[in-house]
């Protein structure tokens, strides 16, 4: 059985070599450990220190792409590299190395296809208010969206199966960590968490230079990927309280032509109502079309799923 690493890394120098050496290479059950790095576009000596730390593969971005992208590469890596699982931690040294053995032991006991190594359960050396504050925010969505129960939706600390990771589709250009979590709800994949130990970070980070900037950026990737998996939800909501609106406003109308036999003095809110109930329907024409597209798009996920089980095959 094979475990495979990787290590998204943007101009980590100083920490990217001592978070390669943390990572066990012998561990019960597991034959082999290999180590990727995705160097997302440094400008630094990333690449060479992950050589000299030991890193077995290192993929290069001629320019910055973005965590997901550098993610989503080292997903790919590992499946073309025969992984049977696949751990991904940060460059950062935030995360211990030495407690991949207790993130993966669910899959390796076929308890879990996803572990995501959980800070809030675990020990916190130090975290800013600001970030817990974002972290539990994002989580809390994370979680009314997805219909999932979990502490810690940010963590950069998690571990896949290869059946998982070959259903996990990355489609952002920011970051995968929400993603990621709805699409395996969607596809049933089992998540479990583990507690882990969280260090403080030595210098400033390159994904969240302000909490604000993240929380924009981070909420449309939530907003987009449960539009993608929900659509008629979606669309049904927006259309229905359109409606509402719409008849809120007709209401008032009906009320005082009932009591007066007129409507002359409320003519700008028949037109306003007649507007948003005609839109609000027509959004929900759109959430019937939406939820065609889905089910297509269900079907397309499936034959890539097969395509790639196919070609690591071959």
């Amino acid at each position: 059985m094979r475990l495979v690493v990787t290590i998204p890394a943007y101009n980590e120098e100083r920490t990217l070599g001592k978070v390669i050496r943390e990572i066990p290479r012998k561990i019960d059950q597991i034959d082999d450990v290999k180590v990727v790095v995705v160097d997302d576009g440094s400008i630094d000596n990333t690449r060479k220190v992950a050589f000299e730390a030991g890193a077995d593969k290192v993929i290069s971005f001629k320019q910055n792409r973005g965590l997901a992208q550098a993610f989503k590469m080292g997903l790919n890596a590992a499946l073309q590299m025969n992984s049977d699982i696949i751990v991904n931690i940060d460059a950062d040294g935030q995360y211990d190395g030495a407690e991949i053995i207790k993130l993966i032991t669910p899959i390796l006991n076929s308890e879990a296809d996803i572990v995501l190594g959980s800070r809030f359960k675990g020990w916190i050396e130090y975290m800013s208010l600001q970030k817990k504050l974002g972290n539990s925010l994002a989580t809390k969505v994370t979680n009314l969206l997805s219909g999932l129960k979990i502490s810690d939706a940010q963590t950069g600390f998690r571990a896949f199966s290869k059946e998982a990771a070959l259903r996990i589709n990355v489609m952002s250009n920011y970051t995968y960590v929400q993603e990621t979590i709805m699409q395996a709800v969607d596809k049933r994949l089992k998540i479990v968490e583990v507690p882990v130990h969280f260090r403080r970070r030595k210098g400033k980070s390159r994904l969240i230079p302000n909490i604000f900037s993240y929380s924009k950026r981070a909420g449309l990737t939530i907003l987009k990927t449960y539009r993608d998996y929900k659509p008629l939800r979606t669309f049904l909501l927006i259309g229905g309280f359109i409606m509402l609106i719409g008849l809120a406003f007709g209401l008032r109308v009906l009320i005082h032509y009932l009591n007066t036999g007129m409507i002359t003095p409320y003519i700008p809110s028949v037109i306003l109502t007649a507007v948003l109930l005609i839109v609000g329907f027509q959004v929900v024409i759109l959430a019937l079309i939406a939820d065609m597209i889905g089910s297509n798009r269900k079907i397309e996920e499936e034959i890539l799923y097969i395509l790639k089980k196919k070609d690591l095959e071959r």
